[in-house]
């Protein structure tokens, strides 16, 4: 593995953390903002942006990994978000 290729590798794989960052620090903040209670509720805003994130994740992983081995100039096959029953 070359360096440039090695340094983009570390690109992606430091934006696939930083969303899974985000959700912790979302959950964290229902956490700390119930401290109180034995159990928590969520507001439909805060999983909401919870599902957004986890999902924005999976297509990055999942474009990441579907390109490894794809040959140049080849896309990998789109992914399709998956809606929730409200």
């Amino acid at each position: 593995m070359d360096a440039s290729s090695q340094q983009r590798s570390q690109s992606s794989l430091q934006r696939q953390l930083a969303n899974l960052k985000l959700v912790s620090r979302l959950l964290g903040h229902e956490l700390h903002t119930q401290s109180s209670a034995k159990t928590i509720s969520l507001s439909r805003e805060a999983v909401t942006e919870v599902q957004t994130t986890l999902d924005l994740f999976i297509e990055e992983v999942s474009r990441t990994h579907l390109n490894i081995g794809t040959p140049q100039g080849s896309a990998a096959p789109p992914t399709r978000m998956v809606g929730t029953r409200n």
